[in-house]
């Protein structure tokens, strides 16, 4: 089987493509920006005609879309998150229509949740800004593409390799800035709101099934810890396997999003009917993962 992953260099990339290697009779071929990369692309930039012809050339069996913006203005988040998959169906609908593709999607695609009640995948999309929003129109551009396609909605993923760009890779690394000295200070916004964490590797995991799984599967399905979570109880979790001894000074003033919504978590029955897929981590599995994983030597 050959299947090509775009955006491999990622943090949710380079955990696919590290569980795709360990499947027998599978050929991996990186897609991305990268010089490294099999397949030289930008979804953000290409048109249509030129991925279709790349396409051609590298006759993947199935495509695991991991490319994506979690950061920047709006024009960079829509043609990333937007563009990017509507380029990639239309190449695909061109160069390869039985191929299979995966796309990862985004839980911020629903907006706020309300307390008590995990998300399905049939719940209404209100997202609050423009991260939620262009993650969205992709998730369409995937689900009316006519391809054999599959948007998996991931909640918030944590483990090892996180990016200072989301919240538990930020909290890692002011740690580690910080120290374990009780002199230290840890100076934080609002962390009341709750969120469903997901470890990266149980993600990857689900990618890999989804890729793999034979016949037509649902066109969304939710990838998460199925819990909801105080986001200060991430804080303490990792505090604590750092050996942090000072204060944690929490302030009332938090991000726009988290403002906004305050409570999320995910139903991901649907992907244990469809996959046969359930958490395999915890998330004090993913936090030690996280910490031990950027300790220096």
């Amino acid at each position: 089987m050959r299947i090509l992953v775009l955006g491999f260099t990622g943090y949710l990339g380079r955990h696919v493509v590290e569980r795709l290697r360990a499947l027998p009779g599978a050929l991996v071929l990186d897609g991305g920006r990268s010089p490294a990369a099999d397949l030289d692309v930008d979804l953000a930039r290409v048109r249509p005609e030129r991925l279709a012809k790349a396409l051609v050339s590298a006759a993947p069996d199935t495509v695991i879309n991991c490319a994506g913006a979690t950061g920047g203005d709006a024009v960079t988040l829509a043609e990333v998150n937007a563009r990017g998959p509507a380029v990639l169906c239309a190449a695909l609908r061109e160069a390869a229509p039985a191929a299979r593709l995966v796309h990862l999607g985004s839980a911020a695609e629903y907006g706020p949740g309300a307390p008590g009640t995990p998300v399905t995948e049939s719940a209404a999309t209100r997202p609050v800004g423009p991260y939620g929003a262009t993650k969205l129109a992709g998730t369409v551009a995937v689900t009316a593409s006519g391809l054999d396609a599959v948007v998996l909605r991931v909640g918030n993923p944590v483990g090892p390799g996180a990016p200072p760009s989301g919240l538990p890779g930020r909290i890692a690394a002011l740690l580690r800035e910080a120290g374990p000295g009780p002199e230290a200070v840890l100076r934080l916004g609002d962390l009341s709101a709750h969120r469903d964490f997901v470890d990266v590797r149980d993600v990857a995991r689900a990618a890999v099934l989804a890729a793999t799984a034979p016949g037509p599967l649902p066109p969304v399905l939710n990838i998460g810890g199925g819990r909801a979570v105080p986001v200060r109880d991430l804080v303490r979790g990792l505090a604590e396997l750092a050996g942090f001894r000072g204060r944690i000074e929490e302030g009332t003033a938090g991000s726009a999003r988290s403002a906004q919504v305050s409570w999320q978590c995910s139903d991901i029955a649907a992907a244990e009917r469809a996959l046969g897929w359930s958490p395999a981590h915890t998330l004090g599995d993913a936090l030690a993962a996280l910490w031990e994983g950027g300790r220096t030597p």
